[in-house]
């Protein structure tokens, strides 16, 4: 995984302008991660007090996605809650990622059911050729995205569906997992602290098995401990892994096992075009919640075979209707990952 994939112009949504417009709810990250996020907003929001009147308020999806980490790295909600302080002011010198219209659209690809494992061969090929990070203690992991949603919005009992304006987004976390920031346009500002390892931390990556029978065993047990019924073990599963390559940093030799044991995860398949939230064209490996018809996408770049993001899509018309095919739930773009020596810290710049 290249640590600084290159930028284009943000995607202008063009490509979908067939589609029908979609309904949608609360739900920007996949029914997987909704339980937890929806915990973790009620607390922001409860913090928050009474600046925002009741009925006007949206939730806060703060948390990019539920990070199901293997072992001593894992930790419950509640001590993820205890480690969080939230400070002042906006992190994106006072602009803000506002609703700007209806659900995000895109055009569904094609699924080859039995291409996932030899793409993925050809994924941890290229991910052993790349060089990991090297991270000493005291230094921090720092991943920069664009992010953008689809979402409800209620105000005065009236709901209406918008989406969240491509913005950016910017995570740093100590190595020990004990400290960290997290700055997204149009939230407020969030310290990550706390004496409990959080989710995703360098020092808990480095130590996990690689090999790929053993992690996947480990990642099966971690997601059944925190995942909703309703979401199947299986896809529990592959959105931990994929939490872990999108938003950590893990080193070569963890990152191919990884991919091996995604391999191994009934249901994943190929997709043969998919676009990452800046636009840029790649493959995917993506797996089907079958519960509410969402598939989750990991985007690589059709000839280099890096990691570009991930996205969740509706493919299949759920029982109530709230998503029509083809409405983009979450979309990502990894645009730099680093090692740097201090929190807050931009790679290239002075803390």
């Amino acid at each position: 995984m290249n640590a600084n994939p290159s930028q284009p112009h943000p995607a202008e949504w063009t490509e979908t302008q067939d589609l029908l417009p979609s309904v949608e709810r609360d739900l920007p990250a996949g029914r997987s991660q909704f339980h937890k996020e929806h915990m973790m907003a009620q607390i922001h929001e409860d913090l928050r007090g009474s600046r925002t009147p009741a009925p006007q308020r949206q939730r806060n999806p703060f948390l990019r996605r539920v990070i199901l980490v293997p072992a001593a790295a894992f930790a419950v909600a509640g001590a993820v809650v205890a480690g969080l302080a939230l400070s002042g002011g906006n992190g994106d010198g006072g602009r803000t990622a506002v609703a700007t219209g209806p659900a995000l659209t895109t055009q569904i690809g094609a699924v080859d059911t039995k291409g996932a494992p030899q793409l993925l061969d050809r994924i941890s090929l290229a991910a052993a050729d790349t060089s990991g990070p090297t991270a000493r203690d005291g230094q921090y992991i720092y991943i920069a995205s664009k992010v953008a949603s689809t979402h409800s919005r209620t105000v005065d009992d009236k709901t209406t569906i918008v989406s969240k304006e491509l913005h950016s987004r910017q995570v740093w976390m100590s190595t020990d997992g004990k400290d960290g920031w997290l700055i997204e346009a149009g939230e407020e500002d969030i310290t990550l602290a706390g004496s409990t390892p959080l989710t995703g931390a360098y020092d808990s990556l480095v130590k996990l098995p690689t090999d790929p029978d053993v992690l996947l065993k480990q990642i099966y047990k971690e997601s059944d401990a925190v995942r909703d019924p309703e979401v199947p073990r299986d896809q529990a599963a592959f959105v931990a892994i994929g939490d872990l390559l999108n938003e950590s940093y893990p080193p070569a030799d963890v990152a191919v096992a990884l991919y091996k044991a995604a391999a191994k995860i009934p249901g994943v398949v190929a997709v043969d075009d998919a676009v990452d939230a800046l636009g840029r064209h790649g493959v995917a490996i993506a797996r089907q919640n079958d519960t509410d018809g969402q598939r989750t996408e990991w985007i690589f770049d059709k000839k280099t075979l890096q990691l570009l993001g991930d996205r969740t899509v509706q493919v299949k018309a759920e029982k109530d209707g709230e998503f029509k095919p083809g409405t983009v739930l979450f979309t990502s773009a990894i645009t730099q990952r680093a090692v740097v020596d201090a929190n807050k810290q931009v790679p290239g710049k002075a803390s």
